[in-house]
């Protein structure tokens, strides 16, 4: 699936006009030694003997004007672009500085449509010929269609009633942001965004030419008009801002596809399907964007498009049309996308597509990054049922073109919602919010530059930058009256994938799921993957993500696209401080590794106050006898006794209570275990006992544990786990959704994995909605 007309490509191409510079400086330096010397020659000869150098001359000269003639119609893009492009941005820099009263306007002076004004305007970027969805989009009444061109678009392409502008056309109107425009990407739109404008938009949809609009007619689905005789005068319903911890929703659960996410949702928000408890309500008249839902293809990611496509059977998915819209409150945000959504004037400065991170995540950056911007003026996003009927009619793309949005965005939005600004204008605020993301990496310097391009784009075809209002995260929240409280309970629409298709017992299914995640919400689960994450990262977070309040994935190799985190196996208990410290909220901490299976359904009788480790589980702990030995186990041994020497006295007492003897090693597999928060600080303590010294996970794991605690103290939840020192022939064999863990299982690709989750759906049915 693609969003539009994407394409793996990088963000910047070189222009061949950038080149034009560097020729410049070659020549200029040549010229001065190749012409230094004079000769007396008549004028014939002197021609004869100098032709070459005439000609070099002649095209240079020619070259020269060409660019200066660029620079006369405002064409800075192709000089401009070596200068533009990203690097690491430098602590010691700051936010651009704009003279916002010395921006010059730029008149559209160059195209056939100089003259020509419409307040409502649809943009699409068009690679091919135009579609059967674009012929319905140019007949919508009341609109003005404009296509971006790129590239791969035909150099004939042409469309009765719409304005079309071609790479040639965009690079006369003068636009400082095409400079940082790729020449082969819809993110050219940017352009399109400001032609609009400049034309005299009021309201631009943000489309794509695979998407048609439901009955035609725009204005039956979104509120076109806010103000005016045609504004409706209603309230909105809204969700609920009473859990300050939820920062982000996934609106296909108001409109009855719980099982389902957005391109752009935290994974580890994929797990929350329940319907709202209850609603609240907003007067509307500044809901300034509008986001449509779309049916056939929704705009799913490539986790879902993947591991819910059956065969070549496209994708036909429906959503409650009679679902009422709805709002989101300032500190709660979900993902906004550039095919089916409406911008009015007053957040027409967040259409800007950042430049530097993949394609697929530029619109889903932007729609964050806008929101929260938009609460700065007291607007607000208002999600609405289907508008737009998009077909699948492209193929998947790969994972690596989504890497922005799953290693970084759940971290986004909880940088987006705490971030503050003292700033008086909204376009200050906005170039620091853009800059504050260069700093933690959410984008480039590049992206920097260019929303400084933009905002001075806007100011220069007639925008006006709309007044800030007071912002209500920083007060405190009124208490939500009864009277207060709406209701609305999301139709349960029936979702057909993987030929599994809901029952009746979703419902009972559904409530497992809440009490799972109630239970391990705060609960932080630790992974060390021994096989390849670039094929199991992804899946393990969003099986586990479901149910853990975050999955941490460390692995011999780091893996930053992935956010995985190097570590040892071998040492990784040394690695486990750091994370405890990171979360230090979690009420727990469950290590697991890669080759054992986790049935999270069966540890809900387990205490989280207590030690869990698989010291019960037979051929899981051996003890293993080192008199007289002088090899490994005796040299751990040795480390052991220095380290337990050292520790203070309620360690040393619990430790020796627990084996008796000193000539005695206890080897546990560590495959699995938890530790309560109220222990992490001994865990710590133990873990700086050992400093230098080389003890083995195996070996320092359960003298930790015995150390922090008798054994007769461990929850023993962990006892009844299938547990095999090697696997049998097939996986299947082995596998029970009695067990609460299920010891060796390999999982090294995306199959294994689905092979896995069908399994695991004894236990949680819901897996089969959710794989």
């Amino acid at each position: 699936m693609l969003v539009q007309d994407r394409v793996t490509t990088n963000p910047n191409p070189k222009s061949p006009k950038s080149q034009i510079k560097a020729s410049i400086n070659n020549h200029h330096h040549d010229l001065h030694h190749r012409f230094s010397e004079s000769k007396s020659l008549d004028f014939s000869t002197w021609v004869s003997e100098n032709f070459c150098k005439i000609v070099t001359i002649t095209v240079l000269v020619a070259t020269v004007a060409a660019i200066l003639f660029l620079l006369s119609t405002g064409d800075t893009a192709a000089l401009s672009y070596i200068q533009s492009k990203a690097q690491p941005l430098d602590k010691t820099h700051h936010p651009p500085r704009i003279n916002w009263n010395n921006i010059p306007s730029i008149a559209d002076k160059s195209s056939p449509y100089t003259n020509f004004r419409s307040e409502k305007w649809i943009v699409v970027s068009v690679s091919h010929y135009p579609s059967d969805s674009l012929k319905k989009l140019v007949r919508i009444k009341g609109w003005q269609l404009l296509a971006i061109g790129n590239s791969r678009t035909p150099n004939d392409w042409s469309l009765k009633g719409a304005i079309y502008l071609s790479l040639e056309q965009q690079a006369t109107l003068g636009f400082r942001v095409s400079g940082y425009l790729p020449f082969d990407s819809y993110l050219r739109k940017s352009v399109g965004y400001l032609f609009a404008i400049q034309h005299g938009a009021k309201k631009i949809f943000d489309a794509d030419d695979r998407g048609e609009v439901i009955d035609g007619d725009l204005g039956k689905h979104f509120d076109v008009e806010l103000i005016g005789d045609g504004a409706r005068q209603e309230t909105i319903l809204q969700y609920s801002h009473e859990n300050e911890n939820r920062s982000v929703v996934n609106p296909y659960v108001h409109f009855g596809q719980r099982t389902v996410w957005p391109r752009g949702l935290p994974l580890e928000n994929v797990g929350e399907i329940g319907h709202e408890e209850f609603y609240t309500e907003v007067f509307g008249g500044k809901q300034f964007i509008q986001q449509g839902i779309s049916n056939g293809l929704p705009d799913v990611d490539s986790v879902f498009y993947h591991t819910r496509k059956t065969g070549l059977e496209a994708f036909d998915i429906r959503f409650d049309e009679r679902a009422p819209k709805v709002a989101l409150p300032q500190g709660v945000m979900m993902p906004v996308n550039s095919f089916n959504t409406i911008y009015h004037s007053s957040a027409f400065w967040g259409l800007m597509l950042p430049v530097s991170v993949s394609t697929m995540a530029s619109d889903v950056l932007r729609g964050y990054w806008g929101q929260r911007l938009l609460w700065e003026i007291g607007g607000y996003v208002v999600v609405y049922p289907p508008t737009v009927h998009r077909y699948d009619t492209v193929g998947g793309y790969p994972f690596s073109e989504e890497k922005d949005l799953h290693v970084n965005v759940r971290r986004l939005i909880k940088f987006l919602v705490a971030w503050r600004s003292s700033k008086h204008e909204l376009f200050e605020k906005i170039l620091e919010l853009s800059f504050a993301m260069a700093e933690e990496g959410f984008w480039s310097e590049q992206d920097v530059k260019f929303t400084a391009a933009w905002l001075q784009d806007l100011v220069a075809v007639g925008y006006q930058q709309p007044r800030l209002m007071s912002f209500e995260l920083d007060r405190p929240r009124p208490n939500i009256g009864h009277g207060d409280r709406k209701e609305f309970v999301p139709r349960k629409l029936p979702s057909v994938h993987l030929g599994v298709e809901e029952t009746g017992t979703v419902n009972y299914e559904i409530g497992n799921l809440i009490r799972w995640r109630k239970n391990f919400g705060n609960v932080v689960l630790i992974m060390f993957c021994n096989g390849p994450v670039e094929r199991t990262a992804l899946e393990w977070r969003l099986l586990y993500g479901r149910i853990f309040k975050t999955v941490v994935i460390l692995s011999s190799q780091k893996n930053e696209d992935l956010a995985v985190e190097a570590g040892h196996l071998d040492r990784m208990y040394k690695h486990l401080p750091k994370i405890f410290d990171r979360y230090s909220s979690a009420e727990g901490f469950l290590f697991l590794q890669d080759d054992t299976i986790l049935n999270y359904w069966n540890l809900l009788q387990a205490d989280k106050t207590k030690l869990w480790i698989t010291d019960k589980v037979s051929k899981s702990w051996t003890t293993v006898s080192t008199n007289g030995n002088t090899g490994w186990y005796a040299k751990q041994a040795e480390m052991v006794r220095k380290v337990v020497g050292s520790m203070p006295v309620h360690f040393q007492v619990n430790y020796k209570e627990a084996m008796k003897s000193d000539q005695s090693l206890v080897i546990g597999s560590s495959e699995i275990f938890y530790i309560p928060q109220q222990l992490v600080t001994d865990f710590v303590d133990l873990v700086g006992l050992v400093g230098d010294l080389h003890i083995h996970q195996k070996v320092a794991i359960p003298m930790f544990f015995m150390s922090m605690d008798s054994p007769q103290n461990f929850d023993s939840v962990l006892s009844t786990m299938v547990y095999k020192p090697k696997p049998p022939a097939a996986n299947s064999t082995l596998y029970s959704a009695q067990a609460p863990a299920v010891h060796p299982w390999n999982v090294s690709s995306e199959r294994d994995f689905i092979k896995l989750t069908r399994i695991m759906a004894e236990g949680d049915p819901l897996l089969m909605e959710l794989f």
